[in-house]
């Protein structure tokens, strides 16, 4: 993919003056949440796909490609156009389990 220049109103100094102390503190948020979990007890061996999903959302943040805010929205999202015969749980889980084995 061709990396779009100009297409935002803003200066790259603009940018950072405007969102830089935001984006730092939900850096700082997310080493905090890495640490707790390296921290907690593991419950199994098996590894929770919420957890695989957000590693794999890091992955995709650290790459020099574009469109990370799309290709992280389809990462966490369930891909299915099937309407489920029932509700699965009660409240969202937040990312799609892409690694339950199923055909996806």
């Amino acid at each position: 993919m061709e990396r779009h220049s100009g297409t935002c109103p803003l200066t790259r100094r603009q940018i950072v003056d405007e969102y830089f102390i935001e984006s730092r503190n939900r850096l700082l948020e997310i080493a905090a949440f890495l640490d707790r979990l390296e921290r907690a007890a593991p419950e199994s061996a098996e590894r929770d796909f919420r957890v695989q999903a957000f590693e794999a959302a890091l992955r995709l943040l650290c790459d020099d490609e574009p469109a990370r805010v799309q290709r992280v929205q389809m990462l966490l999202s369930d891909p299915s156009t099937q309407l489920k015969a029932k509700l699965d749980q009660k409240s969202a889980t937040g990312a799609h389990d892409h690694w339950c084995g199923e055909e996806l």
